[in-house]
């Protein structure tokens, strides 16, 4: 049987780099070599990636956040065209609506190649926070990033989006609902559980024995850090002693540590330890509102640990009000406090969130998830393409 032939495109192919880049390797690990044959084109990844033909993109950092890079095709343009002619693909995956994805979609179109983009970023959502010093720009911005996304997204044949909530904002911005199909992200059962529950760890890690609210999360300004600083501002003046840890590192991490002086920070761990962590803690807190999904919401929910989150971005919709956690008004400190305070304070309550969201989590796994996506390239490549025509 012929094997069907994939291109990769990601700027960023770092395992464990972020949540995207953590969802891509639950596919690439998967990949049914009998089946599929990948050519990877990347900006910032290892030499190879996992012995499959591999292609690195010279790429430079990004100077509104540094720890992100974008590739740069137009160095390599005439050899990166004789790589995909020799490799043939039958089908164009790209990550990211960037030079590099777009270089890749433009190969497809000349090709009459399928394409299929999974909608890792909410990019607009990241736009108040870096240019938050420059307000009059904010709205010509966020039009230029919304005509990007409709001209990106809608020549693509399938965009998967994790949510309903950020489907619905994809549709606002004009790009196709027929192309769209939701894809949620998958969790490690055997990884992230309420059994990995270690009471002494985390005491020892804080140095007390009063109640720990963790937020686990990259140290960036979309984070809605501010929120978090206010929210930190409450704990402190709370009559009962609690703890904050700050799982996690990144560009404002010494803005942070300055901020919340008895905070407790881990810097960046394993997963191993953030699940000890997260199934030992007694609250989840995740004030952000620009994620496409939050991977981190459905790990502490697996983990049996209460959440207390933002209303806005995909991961709201993990969260039933009152039934599996709380969600709160993004910027409101005081509502989180609220509702931190009440999960504390109410042992029922804490177990029924904690039951509920691990419910919730039993019914996302990587292997069904892989089997819709491996499934979904197959019948790409057995979908009549529009046939080209020459000049």
């Amino acid at each position: 049987m012929k094997k069907i032939k994939v291109a990769f495109f990601a700027d960023i192919l770092i395992e464990d780099f972020d949540g995207a880049v953590r969802t891509m390797y639950q596919l690439l690990y998967r990949i049914d070599t009998t089946r599929f044959d990948y050519m990877f084109i990347y900006g910032e990844g290892p030499e190879n990636v996992l012995g499959f033909e591999s292609f690195q993109i010279p790429a430079v950092s990004l100077p509104v956040n540094t720890n992100y890079s974008i590739a740069l095709p137009v160095l390599v343009q005439s050899k990166l065209n004789k790589k995909l002619q020799a490799f043939n693909p039958d089908v164009i995956h790209i990550a990211t609506p960037s030079f590099l994805g777009s270089f890749g979609l433009d190969y497809a179109s000349r090709c009459g190649l399928p394409s299929l983009s999974i909608y890792h970023t909410h990019f607009i959502s990241y736009v108040d926070y870096y240019f938050k010093h420059a307000p009059l720009f904010i709205k010509s911005i966020k039009q230029q990033v919304t005509k990007g996304h409709k001209s990106f997204y809608n020549r693509c044949d399938k965009v998967y989006v994790p949510s309903d909530s950020i489907r619905n904002e994809l549709v606002d911005m004009g790009i196709y609902p027929d192309n769209m199909k939701i894809w949620k992200r998958g969790i490690d059962a055997g990884l992230f559980s309420p059994y990995k529950k270690d009471r002494g760890l985390i005491q020892r890690l804080v140095g007390n024995k009063n109640p720990t609210i963790i937020f686990a999360s990259r140290l960036v300004w979309e984070k809605n850090l501010v929120t978090l600083f206010s929210i930190y501002d409450k704990l402190q003046a709370l009559q009962t002693p609690v703890n904050l840890l700050v799982v996690g590192d990144g560009t404002a991490r010494q803005a942070c540590e300055v901020r919340m002086p008895n905070a407790i920070f881990t810097n960046n761990i394993d997963h191993q330890y953030l699940s000890v962590l997260y199934a030992s803690a007694d609250v989840f807190l995740f004030p952000s509102v620009s994620e496409t999904y939050g991977n981190v919401v459905i790990e502490a929910m697996a983990s049996g640990l209460p959440c207390v989150i933002a209303d806005g971005g995909g991961s709201k919709d993990f969260i039933e009000q009152g039934v599996n956690g709380y969600k709160c008004s993004p910027y409101n400190a005081d509502e989180y406090i609220e509702k931190i305070e009440l999960i504390l304070n109410n042992k029922e309550l804490s177990a029924q969130f904690a039951a509920n969201g691990l419910q919730c989590s039993k019914d996302l796994s990587w292997e069904q998830l892989a089997q819709v996506y491996f499934n979904d390239i197959s019948n790409l490549v057995l979908k009549p393409q529009p046939q080209l025509v020459s000049a």
